[in-house]
Parts: C-alpha cells; structure tokens; sequence
C-alpha cells in the first residue's frame, strides 16, 4: 500500500510540475540568472505546503518524523554538488525525469549525468565519511526543539513570510 500511495503522490507531483511549466528548460535558465521567479514560486509553494501538511500529520499521530543528523560538511557539499548539476544540465532531477517523460529528449544527459555523480560519490563516499562528511555535527535538530516551543508558531511566521514572498515574487513577474 506504501508503494502504491507513492507511485499517486509521484504521478500528482509531476502532474503538478507539468501544470506549473517548470519542466521547461526556459523556465530552468529564466531561474538561474533571476528573471523568471515560476520555479521559486512552485518550490515555496511546496514547502510551506509540505511543512503544514507533515506537521499536521504528526500532530494527528499519523506519521511520526524521522529525523537525519544535521552535518554541516553534508550540506554545504551536498548543495554545491547540486547546484553546480542544476546550473550545468539546467534541470534539478525531479524535473529532468518530468522533462523526459514530457519527450523532452535533452534531458536524458541531465539523468545521465545525475547516474553518473551517484556512481561516482558513491565511490568516493567512504573518504568523505570520516572527513567533510562529519564537519559540523549538530544531531538531530529542529528549528521548533532548538527554540523549544512548539512547531505551530513557527510555522504561522513561515506562512506569513512565504506570502509576502510569494506575493514580491508576483510583482517580479512569471
């Protein structure tokens, strides 16, 4: 049934990516040198969603969260790494394989190139454990257990800030 929910929630999201165009390369690049905010947009739009909707859940007790380790290292080469694809291939990996399925056949080299950075970190992954890996171990945080107050007003200021966004965004234009 897991499998099954996350094959719908799969189909919706690129369903959605497809609606909103961020599928198209235009809007990739538009992103990239900041004349064209659709991207920014769907993406705080996903996050200000998914943060409601996962806490909501937990707070039913319907999902409990599974928190990673907070690595400074990870992330700071973990978002180079990323971004420096996203900027090459124009296409982040959600978009890519929705790109191809939309018959967009350039982005291929983006997948290949996404197959290619696992393979090759995966190789590399056991020297970068004990080292840049490990850099900044700060455990399983949250903003909501560093301040200690609950999720909920956190959350209501990230909704107020990511409407202003939002509708900044809108005055920038697409």
């Amino acid at each position: 049934m897991e499998l099954f929910l996350g094959l719908i929630t799969g189909f919706a999201f690129g369903f959605l990516l497809q609606k909103s165009q961020v599928l198209r390369f235009e809007k990739q690049v538009g992103f990239m040198l900041l004349k064209d905010m659709t991207i920014i947009k769907f993406m705080a739009s996903a996050v200000l969603v998914g943060m409601v909707g996962i806490y909501a859940c937990h707070s039913a007790g319907w999902i409990a969260l599974s928190l990673k380790a907070t690595h400074l290292g990870a992330i700071i080469l973990g978002g180079l790494i990323f971004g420096i694809g996203w900027a090459m291939a124009g296409y982040c990996p959600g978009t890519s394989v929705g790109a191809l399925a939309e018959g967009r056949l350039h982005a291929l080299w983006a997948i290949v190139g996404m197959l290619l950075g696992a393979a090759v970190y995966a190789e590399v992954y056991p020297s970068l454990k004990s080292t840049v890996l490990s850099w900044g171990n700060f455990g399983k945080i949250t903003l909501p257990g560093v301040l200690g107050v609950s999720p909920w007003p956190i959350i209501a200021v990230f909704i107020v800030a990511g409407i202003a966004f939002l509708r900044w965004t809108e005055k920038k234009g697409p």
